[in-house]
């Protein structure tokens, strides 16, 4: 329907526009009719607890462990399971899976924390969950590269990736609770995990003092949160030292991997030194548990803002409604959707990539479908590093200086002069 424009409007009675209003509430109502019918079906952490919590029953009992080690974020690291004959044993995985992953496991590095694992539906070879922390036969496909935003020639100074004005990164370590399978930066993992050399990170705070254009600083790795409490206190006040220095940055999958990680310690350092904002990657609905809540909820009360960078992922993401349902679950933990990602072409990572066509179409499912707090922006990272650049359905149609056609959420077309008396 249309709503009668302004010039009409004082021509209807009360009940009459009580009556159009109620046709456009019921137009609109049917426009989420499709997702109101799958929402259901797209499951949460939260849903899965009952398989998730026999998962972990398993896990302890293969480790011989106690709920008290289960929740000790050191416990979670030393015991990543980084075997097949684990996986076979935990979640019957096949000989010939077995002998797929051992494969790949030569090539690239991969572990799992038992939190995460226990999220996983082991028998179901399209589990998000899955997709994310197994090694797959297709990361043998040689094509991409290992660097396509070229860090390496944007990196001034020690540990620093420089790819914008007024901000930059500090790269803290290579260790991560997950070796996420579709990782931007698996050149850097290698086979140990080591955080960046302290006369390094000197370097790098030598180096932000020396530009003062620099106002916004994101530690990160690997995972900036598997720093010891005392780093990351010593890194955060050598930048509040920094008097151009305004707002520091945290990005970290703890949260989603190893939400364990998120300590009463961790967090009174943190609430030392506002303002610090903490950006994660939930990737799926199914990520978004008890025990994430948690950590978000401990981290909110510190002062933190949370933001989610999720990454479009073909097999695990790429659908509205999924996405849909993800930043709408985020929201309610207190985590702002902030970007989704297209998949970089990193060598290993191709068979995650999906057509650009997918993610405007999840864009256009998103903005009006859903409250604007739960609309990232889709980006797309430049290549040879040179930055974020935003790819949006496009909403304007023409513009001739005092007019411009625009095409709504809906796809109606309609004219709207800016200029005071313009029809």
């Amino acid at each position: 329907m249309s709503i009668p424009v302004v010039e009409q409007r004082w021509r209807f009675s009360d009940e009459e526009k009580r009556a159009i209003a109620l046709m456009r509430a019921a137009e609109l109502k049917d426009k989420i009719s499709d997702y109101l019918e799958k929402k259901d079906l797209i499951k949460t952490g939260f849903d899965f607890q009952e398989t998730a919590l026999r998962n972990k029953e398993r896990l302890l009992k293969y480790f011989n462990s106690t709920e008290s080690d289960w929740e000790d974020w050191r416990w979670q690291m030393s015991h990543r399971i980084s075997d097949s004959g684990a996986l076979a044993e935990l979640f019957g995985f096949n000989e010939m899976q077995c002998a797929q992953i051992k494969r790949v496991g030569m090539r690239y590095r991969w572990a799992i924390s038992p939190y995460y694992a226990s999220l996983m539906e082991g028998d179901i070879e399209h589990d998000p969950i899955r997709l994310q922390s197994v090694p797959s036969i297709e990361e043998l496909n040689e094509t991409g590269h290992p660097d396509p935003m070229a860090e390496e020639l944007t990196s001034p100074a020690p540990c620093v990736t420089r790819r914008y004005p007024d901000r930059l990164i500090i790269n803290v370590t290579n260790k991560c609770a997950m070796y996420c399978r579709h990782c931007q930066r698996r050149r850097n993992i290698g086979e140990v995990d080591r955080h960046s050399p302290h006369e390094s990170l000197v370097a790098a705070l030598e180096y932000i003092r020396k530009n003062r254009e620099i106002r916004d600083v994101l530690i990160t790795g690997g995972d900036a949160l598997l720093l010891s409490d005392s780093k990351i206190d010593w890194l955060l006040s050598e930048l509040d030292k920094i008097k151009h220095v305004e707002i520091k940055r945290l990005g970290t999958r703890a949260i989603v991997t190893l939400p364990q990680r998120i300590t009463p310690e961790l967090c009174d350092v943190l609430k030392k030194h506002p303002p610090i904002y903490v950006n994660t990657q939930f990737n799926h609905p199914r990520e978004v548990t008890p025990e994430s809540k948690q950590a978000c909820d401990m981290l909110a009360e510190a002062g933190v803002v949370l933001g989610n960078q999720a990454v479009l992922l073909k097999g695990v993401n790429n659908d509205p409604h999924v996405m849909k349902k993800l930043n709408q679950e985020l929201l309610k933990i207190m985590v702002r959707p902030y970007y989704i990602f297209h998949a970089k072409p990193v060598k290993g990572t191709l068979h995650f990539i999906t057509a650009v066509d997918e993610g405007i179409s999840i864009m256009e499912k998103l903005r009006g479908y859903t409250s604007g707090l739960a609309v990232p922006t889709y980006i797309i990272n430049a290549p040879n590093g040179y930055g974020k650049t935003p790819v949006l359905p496009c909403y304007v149609l023409g513009n001739n200086g005092d007019k411009i056609k625009l095409r709504t959420w809906e796809n109606r077309v309609l004219e709207y002069s800016f200029l005071p008396g313009g029809e």
